[in-house]
């Protein structure tokens, strides 16, 4: 028997019915061979952020985490997960343009992955308001692996665009 894993999976959605996507890619996540169970945060409203930064003419999106435990390998994850995108709707045409879903890896059962294809823990996670508050009312005493607790890092982004 493969070794369970448990990991972060952040969702983002501009595009079409928001909610009921992130909802409906849950349901198939849970419903895919190699995945043992699937705990959703509640969802969050964000600014579309652009290359070009934040961009309030765009719509916005809704997100959400979810705690994954899986016997997946992280690639095979991936593979998974870009499947359901796709089934979703998901067409990348533009880096960080809208999109019906985007799921991304942020965590991997606290190992670090570096390959062509994917980097775990997630580059621009600790970055991430949109990540961090979803993760944060999952679960207040989050870390993200070598940046710290959530909480802390959603407290310096505040403290950015307070100044």
């Amino acid at each position: 028997m493969r070794q369970l894993v448990t990991c972060i999976l952040a969702f983002g959605s501009n595009l079409g019915d928001r909610e009921n996507t992130i909802g409906a890619a849950c349901a198939e996540l849970m419903a895919a061979e190699g995945i043992h169970s699937v705990r959703p945060s509640p969802l969050h409203e964000s600014v579309a952020v652009t290359l070009r930064g934040p961009d309030p003419d765009i719509p916005p999106y809704m997100n959400a985490v979810a705690e994954v435990t899986t016997d997946r390998g992280p690639e095979e994850l991936l593979d998974l997960i870009n499947r359901i995108e796709v089934q979703y709707g998901r067409v990348r045409t533009e880096r960080w343009g809208s999109r019906t879903l985007d799921i991304d890896i942020i965590t991997y059962g606290g190992r670090m992955v570096q390959t062509e294809r994917l980097t775990v823990p997630h580059p621009h996670a600790f970055e991430r308001d949109f990540v961090l508050r979803p993760w944060l009312d999952l679960d207040p005493h989050a870390v993200l692996m070598g940046h710290g607790r959530v909480a802390e890092l959603l407290e310096i982004i505040e403290r950015g665009w307070a100044s």
